[in-house]
């Protein structure tokens, strides 16, 4: 079998376009479940102030297109693509408080509690996190997806997100400030910060979606060389990036004395590395159809991308 390269031919599918539109989809989708809450409270105003300030809605488009790629229906995972953008953007204006990352920006627009104020911030992450897990319960309502399997990705998402998986990522991070990781130190907190949100994503499509256990196993390969490859090109961008671009700062690691993949291997080995990851999740999915094209065009993607 020939090994898929990062010149695979997928010149016929337009990225952006479906980029657009399905994020367009999970637009739609957040809208429709954060109506519940009252316009006129400051918390709902924040929460809003930072779920829609763009962004590439990567885990629930990962998440509808795995869905697709095993030849199942986006529309039956909405719920639990909007509550992974839920939670991912929780963490997001987490990790820009002034006891973490102390970023002003993200995206473009003023962080959460720079908009607002800290302890306002603080309560909007708590409230997204937990609107999370409301519109994952009710995942199995309209009848379209059975109850076990939605208490199957309840727990799954759970364990990402919790204290084996992103907030574990989280506080490794912090206990590697100013110190000489190794890389497989580095993998462990990126494995757990970055990809297991992305690992789950993935997952929660392709089992929703009635994937055989093959293609789950073969989904789970692609997904944990995209996370981690995500991450690894992230490092580089916050050394080479552009702030006007990415929408919030560059050079913060540095400043912060993270361990990074470019301080670790230099800038082209961290490059050589990422596409490396690449090509092993295009490997992953070799045996998939063309249903699975846009998994191929994000994972290339993730190697081009400016922010």
């Amino acid at each position: 079998m020939t090994e898929p390269t990062l010149q695979s031919d997928l010149n016929s599918f337009d990225l952006k376009a479906f980029l657009t539109e399905y994020g367009r989809l999970v637009v739609a989708a957040m809208e429709k479940r954060i109506a519940r809450y009252p316009e006129e409270s400051r918390v709902t105003q924040a929460m809003r102030h930072s779920l829609f300030a763009g962004g590439k809605r990567l885990r629930p488009i990962l998440c509808m297109t795995s869905a697709e790629a095993v030849g199942g229906n986006k529309d039956h995972v909405m719920d639990v693509a909007a509550a992974l953008e839920f939670i991912h953007t929780y963490s997001l204006i987490h990790d820009d408080l002034p006891a973490l990352d102390d970023d002003d920006y993200r995206r473009g627009t003023p962080t959460c509690h720079k908009a607002f104020d800290e302890a306002t911030a603080i309560l909007a992450g708590d409230g997204l996190l937990t609107s999370a897990f409301e519109i994952l319960s009710h995942a199995a309502d309209d009848g379209l997806l059975p109850a076990e399997k939605v208490l199957t990705i309840i727990a799954r998402i759970s364990h990402a997100a919790g204290c084996n998986g992103m907030i574990l990522g989280q506080m490794l991070d912090i206990e590697g400030e100013h110190e000489s990781l190794t890389r497989e130190e580095l993998e462990d907190i990126h494995n757990n910060k970055t990809g297991a949100m992305i690992e789950v994503s993935v997952f929660s499509g392709a089992y929703l979606g009635g994937g055989t256990p093959e293609q789950i196993a073969a989904l789970d390969v692609y997904a944990k060389n995209v996370g981690l490859a995500f991450q690894v090109i992230d490092d580089i961008l916050n050394v080479i990036g552009d702030p006007k671009v990415m929408g919030k700062a560059v050079g913060t690691d540095a400043e912060l004395g993270k361990s990074t993949y470019p301080a670790l291997m230099g800038l082209d080995g961290a490059q050589d590395f990422a596409e490396r990851l690449i090509n092993k999740a295009l490997q992953a999915i070799v045996s998939f159809d063309n249903k699975c094209d846009p998994l191929r065009s994000i994972a290339t993607y993730i190697l081009t991308r400016s922010r």
